[in-house]
């Protein structure tokens, strides 16, 4: 059974789960929840561009940039200005949440340029980042809900679907005459 590379990832990403099941130490697997988000924090837009580069997919890249900066730094303003204090205490940067406008902007992307091959895997994995960030008491679920709205968004405004002509012309002949039928993608 052939396995692609969305379904690698999302299994090598998700391991750290069984680990999680085999500690009992609750600040333990805190700690194990917060370090695996970390690194799919990380690990995302690291996919996100490696994908593009692979595919020779320069468009992508572009696109990629774009809506990522975009996400940060509408969330970098907000997490300045708003300075909510986090749950656990630690410093008032709690919204939005900066994890889940990465994770959620990178699987938007992979979902909107690449489709659900890429984009289901993607969203789990999000989801389990944005999960962990309540669970360590490092967000509530608003700040959640408003890092994801900003990722989803920033992908939504920039990402093209891949491969896809934005503009179809077709000659047609309706009631014997003839004619052009255009249809636009967006």
């Amino acid at each position: 059974m052939k396995r692609g590379l969305p379904t690698i990832i999302f299994q090598f990403a998700l391991s750290p789960l069984l680990f999680l099941l085999l500690i009992t130490n609750v600040s333990a697997q805190q700690k194990a929840v917060e370090t695996s988000g970390d690194v799919i924090y990380y690990a995302t837009p690291v996919f996100c561009l490696a994908t593009t580069l692979l595919k020779k997919d320069y468009q992508g890249t572009k696109q990629l940039i774009f809506s990522a900066v975009t996400a940060v730094g509408t969330s970098y303003i907000l997490k300045h200005t708003i300075h909510k204090k986090r749950p656990d205490g630690s410093n008032h940067h709690a919204f939005p949440s900066g994890h889940a406008t990465v994770t959620f902007q990178g699987a938007s992307f992979l979902q909107r340029r690449y489709g659900c091959k890429f984009g289901i895997p993607a969203y789990l994995l999000s989801t389990y980042v944005a999960w962990g960030r309540t669970y360590c008491d490092k967000h509530d679920w608003w700040d959640i809900l408003c890092g994801t709205a900003i990722g989803i968004g920033s992908s939504y405004i920039f990402t093209k679907p891949y491969g896809r002509t934005r503009i179809t012309l077709t000659p047609t002949v309706l009631q014997k005459h003839p004619g052009l039928y255009a249809s636009i993608t967006f």
